[in-house]
């Protein structure tokens, strides 16, 4: 996958949290599924970070894998 790829996919979870916060999140399945694009966002920027900075250092950034959302989310506190 490469950085490309990856804004891509950051682009389009971007968009659909947009449309889903027009739309209003006060019924359970639609907070649910913001909740869970949300979580695809950061665990696509966390992705994008790891490559950049195993490029930045000489490492190969093929070699960043795709994190866990838990262990994503639990960056932020």
């Amino acid at each position: 996958m490469s950085d490309k790829t990856i804004l891509h996919h950051i682009n389009d979870l971007v968009d659909e949290e947009n449309r889903l916060r027009d739309a209003g999140t006060k019924e359970a399945p639609q907070a649910e599924k913001l909740r869970h694009v949300q979580e695809q966002l950061d665990q696509a920027w966390d992705l994008l970070r790891q490559r950049r900075a195993k490029r930045e250092f000489g490492d190969d950034p093929a070699t960043a894998h795709l994190r866990d959302a838990k262990t994503v989310e639990g960056y932020e506190n």
